[in-house]
């Protein structure tokens, strides 16, 4: 990730002050060897500034505090070191990351009052943001896949979710995701861009960007709704595939009480699922109805704060093992 990185700052930099580049006109004026993005935000009044600010810091604090909550409970307790809580660690570093990649940049814009962002930056931030999207993406589906066969082939359970194969899975889906974050990323960089820069958003969004590129951004437009069909639309697929088979196994349960305890164990990353998805749908859906900028990044703000704070208190609420480990950590006697 770190050498994906190195290779986008510095072909970024070779593109931008390349004589003749189309990026130098992106900023009317003398200086010709800087570059930058006005990020808009949600209101241009400065009264509601302090309340967006305290608003989104609290979530923010949340979100990494509750997440680090759930690695620090995994990793601590010898009960929790299972396939299932091994990717739940996993999803809650992700959605640490996630969330870092847009909020801390919005709260110093905010802070100073200065929304500009340089080209490097918006870059380098579009990068993180595909990068653990499609993370969490991948995870979630991974998740559907343990559950799958924790609850129709039980008896083979341990033997195909090795330790190893789940390692494998979890870098897989570091591998993919990084690809295909990498390859949109340096894309960005043939496109030229002219005098209008202002985003009508709160982080750098790709599709946001693409639309201010005075060049072709056919071949831009193609890779993002096919990246999106295939890695997006396969994830999904499989979570439903595998959410069908555990449906199916749990009505051929014959007793209630093995009924809900099997249901039990996919209820919160079904609610996460659940919660994940419908927000991602609803958002670039509705844009795509409204044509309204500013609605999507105000509808952004679910999938990419919202639903990573919350997620930590669905797999906490009503999990008794994760409870247990965190009584642990703050010192309160189980019961």
């Amino acid at each position: 990730m770190i050498f994906a990185m190195f290779i986008i700052e510095k072909i970024s930099h070779v593109i931008f002050l390349f004589p003749g580049s189309h990026l130098q006109h992106m900023k009317p004026g003398n200086d010709t060897h800087f570059s930058e993005f006005f990020l808009l935000g949600f209101s241009e009044g400065l009264e509601l500034q302090p309340l967006i600010f305290g608003l989104f810091l609290s979530m923010y604090l949340i979100t990494v505090f509750g997440n680090l909550l759930i690695i620090l409970a995994v990793s601590s307790d010898s009960h929790l070191h299972t396939p299932m809580y091994f990717f739940l660690a996993n999803l809650s570093f992700v959605d640490i990351c996630f969330t870092s990649t847009s909020v801390p940049k919005m709260l110093v814009n905010i802070q100073t009052q200065n929304k500009v962002i340089t080209y490097a930056g918006c870059i380098t931030q579009m990068y993180f943001f595909l990068l653990f999207a499609g993370l969490d993406n991948f995870l979630l589906s991974v998740m559907a896949y343990d559950r799958f066969v924790a609850i129709c082939h039980p008896l083979h359970y341990t033997i195909i979710m090795k330790p190893i194969f789940c390692g494998l899975l979890v870098l897989v889906s570091w591998m993919v995701s990084t690809l295909n974050s990498l390859l949109q990323t340096l894309m960005m960089l043939w496109l030229s861009f002219c005098t209008e820069v202002e985003i009508p958003h709160f982080f750098c969004e790709i599709n946001q960007v693409v639309q201010l590129a005075c060049s072709d951004t056919f071949l831009n437009d193609m890779v993002m709704h096919f990246a999106a069909g295939l890695l997006g639309g396969a994830s999904l697929a499989g979570i439903l595939y595998s959410y069908s088979k555990i449906v199916s196994s749990i009505r051929g349960i014959s007793s209630a009480q093995g009924k809900y305890k099997a249901f039990s164990t996919c209820a919160s990353h079904l609610s996460v699922v659940s919660l994940f998805y419908c927000t991602v749908l609803g958002v670039y859906l509705g844009s795509a109805a409204t044509q309204s900028s500013h609605s999507s990044a105000t509808a952004s703000v679910m999938y990419t704060v919202v639903t990573p704070m919350l997620n930590p208190f669905i797999y906490s609420l009503r999990n008794k093992d994760i409870k247990r480990a965190l009584k642990r950590i703050v010192g309160v006697p189980g019961t």
